[in-house]
């Protein structure tokens, strides 16, 4: 429910009425609200108000918040096939490295030539 801000005409003050959107607008200045002794029965003036920020906390607000249960146990099957593949990936690099160096033999000296 939004605050609205009414200006009145006899007592010159400005007040905050916190009601419905369909609730119907003040027409008189509230008797709690005047700034007069005696009560003034003056018109309220509704007056443009510029709001206030909006604040989303918490969850329901992206769409990612409402995917099916099917649709995210497809995305986690997904995601750990990809981790897999990169380990494999990785796995076999290691080896391959490994073998290239145990298959390298120093060579052997050669004997400088005599002429």
């Amino acid at each position: 429910m939004p605050t609205y801000e009414y200006s009145c005409a006899k007592c010159e003050k400005t007040i905050e009425v916190f009601h419905s959107i369909k609730a119907a607008h003040l027409k008189i200045c509230p008797k709690e609200a005047c700034a007069k002794k005696k009560w003034g029965k003056g018109k309220v003036k509704r007056l443009l108000g510029t709001g206030a920020g909006i604040i989303f906390k918490g969850g329901g607000f992206y769409e990612t918040d409402y995917r099916s249960e099917s649709y995210k146990s497809g995305e986690k099957q997904a995601a750990d096939a990809v981790k897999k593949a990169t380990e494999k990936k990785s796995d076999s690099k290691e080896s391959k490295d490994s073998k290239k160096t145990d298959s390298k033999k120093p060579a052997a000296k050669k004997k400088p030539k005599k002429t």
